[in-house]
């Protein structure tokens, strides 16, 4: 097992209430395995990926949860054993590439530093091994983009320059929190396969954050449905597809558009929208919107129950689904 999350919860503590961002979220990611954690924006997903790093701003900040990486856990190790593993260990791709590169330092140097820093390269050394990685992003005339500032690239180029960082210290984990929000299609489909071609070349396993559905089925193995701070649904992706048991996750699939000759299924989208964080509603925080939802499911978020040894959900409905 290389990462095992536990009871992992991260709130904010605001003049307003407490808002539960995460709230006793548990998974966990194999060795090379690519697992993609998707919903709606707003529903927590990026807060798990800082959670995971310890990168929580207050007032915010990790109130309980184990995240045990090869067998250690995060939580408890000091904050110079994290920024090892932070960058070294486990990688990760902001969602905005131009606000996450420095802006007065060029690529090279960024990705330099981290190269020095994760695998005690001399400056000649990891300026070399810099245009290598901007290389093996796919960025074109790799020494002359080099010495760019990020400013002077398109925002695919940035991106890429950004995974370069991000692999940089040779991670065996990779967090992508959405990347390949604001690029055009062509591009984003790029940049799907660029991940794909870096998670067997470096032999990394890959946290995908997404809300776009259809991304999950070009590159994710597994699939991880959240919704209001918590983990409704966990499946294989082909299972995913075929019979999605969640009806919130049945929502977001009915939801994507289906491209291509003979699909001309109408989009449908899910009822009402999603609920304030600090005035969740009692029991299954998606009853108000469930086209199936009644009294039972007012009286406690249900838990996250075994349907098969791959295959996990929560909902009280949830026999009453598999059997449609």
């Amino acid at each position: 097992m290389l990462l095992d999350v536990q009871h992992l919860a991260s709130y904010f503590f605001l003049d307003e209430g407490v808002l539960k961002a995460v709230d006793d979220v548990s998974f966990t990611i194999e060795a090379k395995e690519a697992v993609a954690l998707v919903g709606e924006s707003g529903c927590g997903k990026t807060i798990v990926a800082l959670s995971l790093l310890n990168l929580i701003q207050p007032p915010g900040r990790v109130v309980s949860g184990r995240v045990v990486f090869n067998g250690e856990d995060l939580l408890q190790v000091s904050p110079e054993r994290f920024r090892q593993v932070r960058g070294g260990g486990i990688g990760i791709v902001f969602q905005e590439p131009g606000a996450a590169l420095n802006p007065v330092y060029t690529v090279g140097d960024q990705i330099a530093d981290v190269l020095r820093l994760h695998r005690g390269l001399t400056k000649h050394e990891a300026h070399a091994a810099a245009i290598a990685l901007l290389g093996d992003t796919g960025i074109p005339d790799p020494e002359k983009r080099a010495k760019a500032y990020p400013f002077e690239l398109s925002g695919g180029m940035q991106q890429r320059a950004l995974i370069a960082i991000a692999i940089s210290g040779r991670p065996q984990l990779l967090i992508a929190d959405e990347p390949t929000t604001a690029l055009d299609p062509t591009v984003q489909a790029e940049i799907l396969d660029l991940l794909r071609y870096l998670r067997d070349e470096y032999e990394m396993a890959l946290l995908l954050i997404t809300h776009d559905i259809g991304v999950v089925a070009e590159i994710a193995e597994r699939v991880m449905v959240m919704y209001t701070g918590k983990i409704v649904e966990v499946a294989e992706v082909t299972e995913l597809f075929r019979q999605p048991l969640h009806p919130y996750t049945q929502g977001l699939l009915s939801s994507a558009p289906l491209l291509g000759e003979g699909k001309k299924t109408p989009l449908r989208g899910i009822a009402g929208t999603v609920p304030d964080f600090l005035q969740l509603p009692a029991g299954c925080t998606f009853h108000p919107r469930c086209p199936i939802g009644d009294e039972s499911c007012v009286a406690e978020f249900p838990p996250l129950v075994d349907m098969t040894p791959r295959r996990r959900c929560a909902c009280y409905k949830v026999h009453d689904v598999a059997s449609e």
